[in-house]
This record gives structure tokens, C-alpha cells and sequence, in this order.
């Protein structure tokens, strides 16, 4: 349970990135 809630987190925080990074890129 712990290692899929772990790749849960980093799913979640790259998609988070991937948002950040394509607002910056429009700006």
C-alpha cells in the first residue's frame, strides 16, 4: 500500500509541474 500511495504522490506532483511549466511557457 505504502510504494502505490508513493507513486500516487509523484503522479500527482509531476502533473502539478507539468501545469506550472505550461503556464509559464504561455507567459
Amino acid at each position: 500500500m505504502s510504494g502505490h500511495n508513493n507513486s500516487f504522490a509523484l503522479i500527482v506532483v509531476l502533473f502539478i509541474l507539468l501545469i506550472i511549466i505550461g503556464a509559464s511557457w504561455m507567459y
